[in-house]
């Protein structure tokens, strides 16, 4: 049986009026189970406040609060019949929440600035106050007296072999011109010194540096006093470090003494003797510069070196060296 299209229009309305009417429950439902959770979770999150607020905040007896809520426990919505509709309470709680946040956050910032605050306060109190200056005082007469006498030095130590105290003492005399030099040729040594020289053998051993000195003593004890000193300077050069090197500018020194330079020979006695006090030329050296500063005329520092002989080398001084330095000290007045 077929319908004609006026007597279908009241049948689709009714079709939709019912189809309509059953949708309306379902989207209600929805409509309420969404309220119901947002509102938990929005008691969640303010017992979740709370519980800040109490950490921050404690009680009057510093104790802590515990939570309200605890962990795997959800908050249940409570049944009745709200004054306002669900999004409005859910808007106004939120913001509610969020107030309180920012003011807990202002609380922090605030609190962090009082602490540090007092940690620079603490600081300050911590480091010393500065002394107080002394106040002037007023000079009595008895005072002003003992300042204006003139304070007494101690007397000088005893004076020890140094090099500055070896120069020449400065003299008030006017320095004469001296005559210009007239440019000699260099007498050459005779035939018979030549031959004479040569004829002193040099050693040939494994140990070259003793050779050198050897062939120096050997030429000094011939009383080649130019040769020696020439050779000698050599042996010093080329072994500085050698195990006769102390015996070595000892004798350098006493080949001048005996060619009549005291000036030179000074030298290397005093070179030797702080070169290495030790040595085994050293006390040697000490005495032979006595004698070189009395062969001077220097008797301040002659007696210098035999006083501080005598105190480093009381052995020497009674033993080995005792004829030599008998004769040094006879030979100047010392106090």
């Amino acid at each position: 049986m077929t319908m004609n299209t006026s007597s279908k229009r009241p049948l689709l309305a009714i079709l939709a009026i019912a189809l309509m009417a059953s949708a309306a429950p379902v989207q209600a439902q929805k409509a309420a189970n969404a309220a119901a959770d947002a509102e938990a979770r929005i008691k969640k999150l303010e017992a979740e406040v709370k519980a800040v607020q109490r950490v921050v905040f404690p009680g009057s007896d510093g104790k802590y609060f515990p939570p309200e809520i605890e962990k795997g426990v959800t908050a249940v919505a409570t049944t009745g019949t709200p004054a306002t509709t669900p999004v409005t309470d859910i808007l106004t709680r939120m913001d509610s929440v969020e107030a309180q946040m920012s003011r807990l956050t202002a609380q922090g910032e605030e609190n962090g600035n009082r602490i540090a605050q007092l940690e620079a306060k603490l600081a300050a109190m911590a480091a010393p106050p500065p002394p107080p200056a002394p106040a002037p005082v007023a000079l009595t007469d008895n005072a002003a007296s003992v300042a204006a006498k003139p304070v007494e030095t101690a007397p000088d130590p005893k004076p020890s072999i140094t090099s500055a105290n070896l120069a020449p003492a400065p003299t008030t005399e006017k320095p004469k011109p001296a005559p210009a030099p007239v440019a000699e040729k260099p007498a050459s040594p005779s035939a018979k010194r030549v031959a004479a020289v040569k004829a002193i053998e040099k050693p040939a051993t494994a140990d070259a540096g003793d050779d050198e000195y050897s062939y120096g003593y050997r030429l000094w004890e011939a009383k080649f006093f130019p040769e020696a000193e020439q050779q000698l300077q050599l042996y010093i050069t080329k072994y500085p470090k050698h195990s006769r090197i102390s015996f070595g500018r000892n004798l350098l020194g006493r080949t001048f003494l005996d060619d009549g330079k005291p000036k030179e020979a000074a030298q290397w006695f005093l070179k030797n003797y702080q070169a290495d006090a030790k040595g085994a030329r050293a006390p040697d050296s000490l005495v032979y510069l006595a004698e070189s500063m009395r062969q001077l005329k220097d008797v301040k520092r002659a007696c210098i070196a035999l006083g501080e002989f005598a105190d480093g080398y009381h052995a020497e001084s009674e033993g080995r060296l005792k004829t030599i330095y008998a004769e040094v000290k006879g030979g100047v007045k010392c106090n």
